[in-house]
């Protein structure tokens, strides 16, 4: 475990930096002890990579062991099409290998993997591996039941529940690709990933409360299996539905939850189990067949539906469960990500199964019934390795020390950071506050894995033209080779990969970020450099949400740009040109945030939204959003405005700015 460096005043020149270190327990026993230990297995995962990964691999189980070259790639699409191979030709299964070799081989069947929180702090369970797997196998049986075969896709629209778990482990189970969609998005994103993967089945629940508010999935499924089906396209032949709300919450308020029926399609979770064996071969994959099928907002306004593939995947996320978070067999583990993203599948899931990890799988908010509900939870399971994004610790800021003071926390021992750049307030906060100066702070980008690079991963910094920087630096982020849990592809959209990723730079893959470079070699991410903006750690396309807009009939074009929010990080900051004689007023803007929800989520709900009788353009018609990113921001040195069509704009715009969220 190296020590970590942060800067408590970056912006502020003359301010020097801090080192911080582990204490002196921590280095004892970790997987990594010192810095030279990093750079000794960094240089044989770079230099040796065939005999480091084949380390790596003994570890679990093969059918069909590999025999050919661990890697094989071309990331030039000058040289042909870009693809990624790991251990082509082996044969294995993740599911087996995340739990019945923890059960049989290393006999944890008794530990418990999983201490589920409901949203509710009265709705608790414990899940041992044996139970997990048992469990496991009869949803996979289940499955087979209703005609789900190898390569089939399975959707899952499902809250933070042990059946989310036995769901997605249950597909890989028999070869089935899961798509996991959060239970936050809207029917017409659910509808829009159902359609794309061509799923064959559905699984989703009732309803769930989040916090105090009752959110009724079931509606939200069928109203998108409905839009499904005005297409001739759509294949759902069944939507199994776990009996959530009406279990694990108040009896009085089923009242409130009308769940809509189609007696063609709809299936109960428990109907279904009823009497299935809890015994279930798995089907043996090859290497590079696909996982699971994760779907990212696109900067072109279509979600691009990233393609996992087994074994390298499966090496990866253990590998990196270990070595970032030092695990250890006595360790709780907690990540208060959701499973619908990728940072929740591969560390609640997959990283520490693989690993026999204890976990625990959180369905409720930060703040919900109080203020100290993680900090209860840390101290009621005793949990030594902590894992939040930036957002919920600002969140958690607004409110002081006092809520931790009523909970013993002396059991954290690492704390972890995910899904954005971290400010120093907030890590200052976090390393202050929640891990009483003795923790290390792991601030994770799941492409370099760590503030260094993780193992096998090799990044480069260019600038503009490609060219390649050493030393200090800032410019693109990219990497010369791939790692083995690399993404694999774009479902059905070979194409949409290679242009996305590939062709800026032929010979790297560019991951449309922006770092700089310390002079200690320490990658800064500074954000995305094409048109994403980053929320409370979920990635959104300003395309998605200026498509939204624009449906209002009163909008004739719209310009979305990202501007800092003291707890999100970033918000939505839209502008909004209106159709001739229409008005700008609030009814408007509620109407346009409520287009915004319904199209892709709450999540997406803008923040400010500002009337713009035009927008900063180009002469060619290309709009400017650097000036608009300034103009929400308050940023009045624009500097270089020559190439804009008419810049009279600029200070129109200044004039209506918001000031106060919309």
């Amino acid at each position: 475990m190296s020590p970590v460096s942060v800067s408590t005043n970056r912006d502020v020149p003359g301010q020097e930096e801090k080192t911080y270190h582990p204490s002196h327990g921590l280095f004892t026993d970790a997987h990594v002890p010192d810095f030279d230990a990093y750079l000794a297995l960094y240089k044989k995962s770079t230099e040796e990579p065939e005999d480091f990964w084949a380390d790596v691999a003994q570890e679990f189980y093969w059918k069909k062991p590999p025999s050919g070259p661990m890697l094989q790639y071309n990331f030039d699409v000058n040289k042909g099409k870009i693809y990624i191979k790991f251990m082509e030709g082996a044969k294995t299964n993740i599911c087996y290998n995340v739990l019945d070799r923890n059960v049989h081989e290393r006999n944890l069947g008794e530990k418990v993997a999983y201490y589920w929180e409901g949203n509710s702090p009265d709705h608790h369970q414990n899940i041992t591996y044996i139970q997990l797997l048992r469990n496991v196998c009869r949803c996979a049986n289940a499955l087979k039941l209703l005609g789900v075969k190898k390569g089939d896709r399975v959707g899952i629209y499902l809250p933070m529940i042990p059946e989310l778990v036995y769901t997605m482990l249950a597909c890989a189970r028999i070869g089935a690709v899961h798509l996991i969609v959060f239970a936050g998005f809207s029917s017409e994103s659910l509808c829009e990933r159902i359609m794309d993967a061509q799923c064959n089945i559905l699984v989703t629940a009732d309803g769930v409360y989040r916090g105090d508010k009752l959110i009724n999935l079931k509606k939200i499924a069928s109203d998108a299996l409905e839009r499904c089906k005005e297409s001739t396209a759509s294949r759902v032949q069944k939507c199994v539905v776990v009996k959530h709300h009406a279990f694990r919450t108040n009896t009085d308020a089923s009242d409130k939850l009308q769940t809509p029926w189609d007696e063609s399609c709809d299936i109960w979770w428990d109907d279904l189990m009823e009497g299935v064996s809890d015994e279930c071969e798995p089907e043996w994959m090859d290497s590079e067949d696909p996982l699971f099928i994760l779907y990212t907002s696109g900067s072109t306004g279509k979600p691009k539906g990233v393609l996992h593939t087994v074994s390298g995947y499966m090496l990866y996320t253990s590998l990196t469960f270990k070595y970032v978070f030092d695990y250890h067999h006595d360790d709780v583990y907690w990540c208060t990500a959701d499973i619908g993203w990728i940072t929740g599948h591969s560390y609640i899931t997959y990283g520490p199964l693989a690993n026999g990890a204890t976990s625990v799988l959180f369905e409720g908010v930060p703040v919900y019934p109080h203020v100290g509900r993680l900090w209860e939870i840390i101290e009621k399971y005793g949990v030594s390795k902590f894992y939040t994004a930036p957002t919920v610790i600002r969140l958690l800021m607004k409110y002081g020390r006092e809520p931790l003071q009523r909970y013993d926390l002396s059991c954290l021992r690492v704390l972890g950071s995910v899904g954005e750049p971290i400010n120093p307030e907030a890590w200052l906060w976090y390393y202050d506050v929640v891990g009483q100066q003795r923790c290390p702070v792991i601030d994770t980008f799941w492409q370099t894995e760590t503030t260094f690079p993780f193992f096998g991963v090799q990044p480069a910094v260019l600038n503009e033209h490609g060219e390649e920087l050493e030393g200090e630096a800032e410019g693109y982020l990219v990497f010369r080779k791939p790692w083995p849990g690399i993404m694999r592809g774009l479902y059905g959209n070979q194409e949409g990969f290679e242009s996305t990723y590939f062709r800026k730079f032929p010979g790297f893959y560019v991951t449309g970020d922006g770092c700089r470079r310390d002079k200690d070699g320490y990658y800064w991410i500074t954000g995305r450099i094409d048109d994403m903006l980053n929320v409370s750690g979920h990635l959104l396309s300003t395309a998605e949400v200026e498509a939204a807009l624009t449906e209002h009939p009163s909008v004739a074009e719209a310009a979305v740009v990202s501007r800092p929010h003291a707890v999100k990080g970033d918000c939505l900051y839209c502008f909004v040109t209106l159709k001739d004689h229409k008005e700008f007023n609030r009814t408007l803007m509620e109407e346009l945030k409520r287009k915004v929800r319904e199209k892709i989520g709450p999540i997406a709900t803008p923040d400010f939204i500002q009337n713009a009788p035009g927008l900063p353009k180009t002469r060619s018609g290309k709009i400017m959003r650097r000036v608009l990113r300034q103009i929400a921001r308050n940023e009045k040195d624009l500097g270089d405005l020559s190439a804009l069509a008419d810049p009279k704009i600029v200070e129109v715009l200044f004039n209506q700015r918001c000031e106060a969220s919309a």
